[in-house]
């Protein structure tokens, strides 16, 4: 067995065990031929590769609002744990720098 192939079936192994929520020990009982010092010894070596963070895309809504509901109401816009209210006559290019802003800190 290649190096690369060794790493990936351990890289394949640590994830199944994490995924499964037991003990090294526990884990290495019920796969049987693997010794919790050969898990230890993967762990540690994987421990400071950081996965590839999942690939983040963003939805865009059209809103329809006619000029009834404008006149009252305000558009409430979330972007993570922010919230921003829009009401009637706002300033489209600072909304947009805002949510700019927002995105990349968020």
């Amino acid at each position: 067995m290649t190096r690369a192939e060794l790493q990936k079936l351990w890289e394949a192994r640590i994830a199944e065990y994490r995924e499964s929520g037991q003990s090294v020990k526990e884990w290495c009982a019920s796969h049987e031929g693997i010794n919790p010092r050969q898990l230890w010894y993967w762990l540690r070596k994987f421990k400071n590769q950081t996965p590839a963070p999942p690939e983040i895309s963003n939805r865009w809504l059209s809103v329809e609002i006619s000029e009834e509901d404008s006149l009252e109401q305000a558009l409430l816009v979330k972007i993570g744990p922010a919230s921003i209210e829009v009401r009637p006559g706002f300033d489209p290019a600072l909304l947009t720098k805002v949510v700019q802003v927002l995105m990349a800190l968020c």
